[in-house]
């Protein structure tokens, strides 16, 4: 029986080749007077965060940069961009990049109309207030932040990192122009692909899936499955950074409306512990996880194989799910992502303190499977 359902989406996306472009004939009908343009170093220093200040000129808005954003960005971060916001009377955030400076411009954006700290907004739907409006341009076709519902902010102190699921952080306008994305190095674009991908996978498995966020996976597994490989080993394929930038869209989508699963735990563990890159975290994880799964929705699995091309007829559901792990296998060794853990310096004797960690982790009652401690370092193990 159909249940009713909150789709949580922008109001406004512009997405494909030239999509910047018509973001400046947007903000002309808007009322913005100055922006916080989050953004970090190497997009100003390769020239596209001056592409994005050209549009904001042409629209007669005023900014002021915040460029120090760390690829998995902290509180301090998030400090400094709010102290900025409020030093420069801003009435926007407009963020350029991947997950990292979406994630940071959405927790100022909470904390511009929240009172608290960023701490206090860990876990689902903790702000009362909408986010100051935010205008997100995405870079690379990895995270979806810009059209989620999910930000995750790294605390030092810690060694954690805090999930956010909260329907206030959503963006005002999401920009995805795969002109911006071309040229992007080649580990980057791997990382964030297999990124998209485990969103899609993860969204597909989960407990919480539905129809519509169904049929939204399974078409972001055949777009990033067939053009990952080729935007990794031609940056400037524009044909396959499109489809990429629509798989990591949908993926995302997908994901923010049904969840995720125990991947992105134990990623983020990685990341909170290591500074490890989050799509890499996943990549390395995401058959080791969906082996784990295979038990709980092995039919499910066999449709993500058959999605990535695997001819799939004359298989059982387990010999699919199967089929679906090694074909996840062969993308990742296909486009460059360490082989296991040990590559990426992960200790052995941090594992228990991380799967407890994943436990908690607020993505974990999502997983199709349920999990253990005990299940989470053995896992942990196996992806060394």
């Amino acid at each position: 029986m159909l249940q009713s359902r909150r789709i949580y989406l922008p109001p406004l996306s512009l997405i494909g080749p030239g999509a910047l472009k018509d973001l400046g004939e947007e903000l002309k009908d808007l009322s913005y007077k100055k922006a916080l343009f989050v953004t970090d170093k190497v997009l100003v220093k390769i020239g596209v965060a001056q592409k994005v200040l050209d549009v904001l000129k042409e629209a007669g808005i005023d900014c002021v940069t915040l460029d120090e954003v760390k690829p998995n960005p902290t509180v301090k971060n998030v400090k400094a961009g709010l102290s900025l916001l409020k030093e420069n009377n801003c009435d926007f955030i407009l963020t350029l990049g991947g997950g990292s400076p979406q994630d940071c411009g959405k927790a100022i954006g909470i904390l511009a109309t929240n009172p608290g700290n960023i701490e206090d907004f860990e876990g689902i739907h903790k702000s009362k207030n909408k986010s100051l409006p935010i205008v997100a341009i995405n870079t690379t076709a990895g995270t979806a932040s810009e059209v989620t519902i999910n930000y995750v902010i790294t605390d030092v102190k810690r060694r954690v990192k805090m999930v956010m699921v909260d329907k206030n952080c959503l963006v005002s306008i999401a920009v995805n122009d795969p002109e911006l994305m071309l040229g992007k190095p080649a580990d980057l674009t791997a990382a964030t692909g297999m990124d998209a991908l485990t969103h899609a996978i993860e969204a597909y498995v989960t407990k919480g899936a539905f129809g519509w966020s169904d049929a939204l996976a399974l078409e972001a597994i055949k777009l990033i499955s067939s053009s990952l490989e080729k935007a990794v080993k031609n940056g400037s394929d524009i044909e396959a950074r499109s489809k990429m930038a629509w798989g990591q869209f949908i993926a995302g989508q997908s994901f923010s409306n049904a969840g995720l699963g125990f991947v992105h735990s134990m990623a983020h563990q990685l990341g909170g512990m290591y500074d490890l890159p989050h799509g890499v975290a996943n990549a390395v994880l995401l058959p080791h996880v969906e082996k784990f799964n295979i038990p709980a929705c092995a039919n499910k699995l066999k449709k993500v194989a058959r999605a990535m091309g695997v001819a799939v007829l004359d298989m059982s559901d387990e010999e699919g799910a199967n089929a679906a792990i090694e074909a996840i296998k062969k993308l990742s060794l296909a486009v460059g992502i360490p082989s296991g853990l040990k590559e990426l310096g992960v200790k052995e004797e941090d594992f228990e303190a991380m799967a407890i960690n994943a436990i908690n982790d607020v993505c974990t009652g999502g997983n199709p499977r349920d999990v253990t401690v005990k299940d989470a370092i053995e896992i942990y193990k196996l992806a060394m």
